[in-house]
């Protein structure tokens, strides 16, 4: 009876392991990890607000991924063959899930989420302690001893998230190289391509599908379930507002745990698509041969590398390539981190909003933009200096292009004492003695509070406090404050909470703005393909992988780490008012100079991207005076192959470095 059981194991096993099944779960894999990545992007604003961490932190965090990834990214490369490829990827997969879990447990070792706010004060204070008082009492200041001041535990809980996202980056270095590599050696040579392209093709529905999370979050206070969401004072709008973002982490965990289940069952080496092979012997002779030739290839590639790496330096178009990408890398990392930060401070919308229009209107023209090039690549057999014109032109078009977004604006929202006088005029933004005002100074307010309300007048002041109100009707987001002294209007002068909301003309900009961006997507993502193929065939056959390999680590490390982490810093200095945490130190940034705050984030970006035309146009005239070898045209390759082989029955017994050098000189002369 036992027998039995194990041959049915046996051969369910054996119809699990094939290259088709392995092919649907790397897909999986390459969604689950794309999901978690872009996930943690659109939650970046909520995390910078969790903590109470300035947007240069937040670009650190984001770029920690990066991080994680270098630190295995060499080992990978050059010894994974030796290893069990699919196994590896499963303790990738894990990894990754480890990662999101890590990130999501601070918001269950901090507590509730306490917004800034003086709407809700401590039970031994007067109800009316937020309101405009005087002779207020020093208790609602935060305390300026360190010794009376007990320091909040969620202060440093952000590096949670900062080794969580390192680990997702180590656990997604093995998916690329030892999946691809694990196909191109189990697949026909003619569906290789075939199933790359379906690789690349699921790698797209990840970040749709991880936006859409994304906004759904968002939407979702992040202590639902534990507190009242009908006692809160703000909206999804109000930059105090953080949406749950753990649990599209959580989410993450679980997929990308999941995935990673079914490559443990793989093993080490597949028959090649294709071809019979039922004996036990055979298997095992094909397996001690694939791992001969493993170890071989490995020795040669530990050997060769230094070679490589001399061969590539040495090559100006690699050089420049690698240059233009490090400066590419930086502009798109820099934007697609702080997009959502624009949007919402530029057009008054909120992360839900702002999170679905990217996922509706950029990626799907992205992913058809993709599917356009490779079409048109293959449709019309366009050469490498074809393919290069081709990028350099679209590239520069849609460079040129995106100086539109300059043009699409909204003014800084009117707040009395920040960004406009209590009298509506126009003034120099934040002077500190301009914050409060003849109407409010017996109210005895604090500077540094943030609580804004919205008066009848169409202006809107940093609390009620400063809004000179004396009475308050109402609870929660429908509080109705009366008797504000410093609203001009007549009548009985009133407020509501929350910023006063941008007009209509402003959510026309918002359109115009996503118009242009699919436009723009659509262009990049036609330049992007053929400009990749001038990488590929710019080098020697036997150096791409090293190539890409060193191409991947120059622009991770010198592109899309330090990239989100100082244009985050000079974000900073554009901030008109910081958070307040309980100790009195600042916290995020509640409001920022929107003028500045899009000069820098669409400045800088434009001015590396113009650096970067230079070298590219440098490539343009090296391709017309260089024959790559992506050039050969394939006939003559043919021709040259069958000589080759005549020519290798000749000479067996020389060596190999000699028959490389004799090759290479008959390559030449045909």
């Amino acid at each position: 009876m036992e027998e039995p059981e194990k041959k049915i194991a046996t051969h369910g096993v054996r119809c699990f392991a094939k290259i088709k099944m392995f092919l649907m779960a790397l897909t999986w894999a390459y969604v689950s990890k794309s999901l978690s990545g872009t996930y943690m992007v659109s939650m970046l604003t909520q995390i910078e607000r969790q903590f109470d961490i300035p947007a240069s932190i937040a670009g650190l965090i984001s770029g920690s991924f990066g991080i994680g990834n270098l630190l295995l990214i060499v080992f990978v490369n050059y010894f994974g063959m030796q290893l069990h490829r699919p196994i590896i990827i499963g303790v990738g997969c894990a990894t990754m899930g480890l990662g999101c879990f890590l990130i999501s447990l601070p918001h269950f070792l901090m507590g509730i989420y306490e917004y800034e706010t003086m709407i809700s004060p401590a039970s031994n204070l007067p109800s009316n302690s937020f309101l405009c008082v005087e002779n207020r009492s020093q208790t609602l200041k935060p305390t300026q001893d360190p010794a009376e001041c007990v320091k909040e535990i969620k202060s440093s809980m952000w590096i949670y998230v900062l080794v969580g996202n390192i680990i997702r980056g180590i656990g997604e270095t093995p998916l690329l190289p030892l999946g691809v590599s694990y196909i191109e050696d189990f697949a026909k040579s003619e569906n290789s391509p075939l199933y790359i392209g379906i690789l690349e093709t699921g790698k797209m529905f990840g970040p749709v599908i991880g936006l859409l999370l994304g906004s759904f979050c968002a939407s979702i206070y992040v202590d639902t379930g534990s507190v009242n969401t009908d006692d809160l004072t703000i909206t999804p709008t109000d930059t105090r507002w953080v949406g749950a973002w753990w649990i599209g982490f959580l989410v993450c965990a679980g997929v990308n745990v999941l995935t990673s289940i079914p490559f443990f069952f793989f093993p080490k080496t597949l028959p090649e698509e294709g071809l019979q092979d039922n004996g036990d012997g055979t298997e095992n002779d094909k397996e001690e041969k694939h791992r001969e030739k493993a170890k071989e290839e490995n020795r040669g590639i530990t050997k060769d590398f230094f070679p490589f790496m001399k061969s590539l330096s040495c090559d100006p178009i690699y050089v420049l390539f690698i240059l233009i990408s490090v400066l590419q890398i930086s502009t798109f990392t820099s934007t697609f981190n702080f997009l959502s930060k624009y949007l919402e401070q530029q057009f008054g919308k909120s992360t839900a909003e702002v999170v679905f229009f990217i996922g509706l209107y950029t990626l799907p023209t992205i992913c058809i933009g993709y599917l356009i090039a490779g079409f048109i690549m293959k449709k019309f057999k366009i050469t490498v200096k074809k393919a290069a014109y081709l990028a350099f032109c679209l590239s520069l078009c849609e460079y040129l292009f995106g100086f539109c977004n300059f043009l699409i604006a909204c003014d800084n929202v009117p707040v009395s004492g920040l960004t406009i006088s209590y009298e509506g005029v126009q003034h120099p933004l934040y002077v500190e003695n301009n914050v409060l005002a003849d109407c409010n100074t017996r109210c005895s307010c604090l500077t540094k509070t943030w609580d804004p309300v919205c008066g009848d007048n169409g202006l809107s002041f940093m609390s009620a406090c400063h809004t000179g109100c004396e009475k308050s009707v109402g609870t929660g987001i429908n509080m109705v404050f009366q008797n504000c002294s410093c609203i001009g209007s007549s009548g009985k002068p009133s407020a509501v909470l929350g910023l006063r909301e941008k007009g209509p003309e402003c959510a026309n900009k918002l359109q115009h703005l996503l118009i242009l961006s699919v436009f723009l997507s659509v262009i990049y993502s036609l330049s992007a393909t053929p400009g990749y193929t001038v990488l590929l065939r710019c080098v020697e056959s036997e150096e791409k992988s090293p190539g890409v390999g060193i191409h991947t680590f120059c622009t991770r490390v010198f592109g899309g780490i330090p990239a989100p982490v100082y244009i985050g810093a000079l974000l900073d200095r554009t901030c008109l008012h910081w958070g307040t945490q309980k100790c009195g130190e600042p916290g995020a940034c509640r409001m920022y100079d929107i003028n500045s705050f899009r000069s820098i984030y669409l400045g800088l970006p434009a001015a590396l991207r113009g650096i970067s035309y230079l070298p590219a146009f440098i490539i343009v005239i090296l391709i017309r005076k260089f024959c790559l070898p992506g050039e050969i045209n394939s006939s003559e390759m043919e021709i040259a192959e069958m000589k080759l082989a005549e020519m290798e029955s000749e000479c067996t017994d020389a060596h190999r470095s000699h028959k490389f050098k004799s090759d290479g000189e008959l390559k030449t002369k045909l």
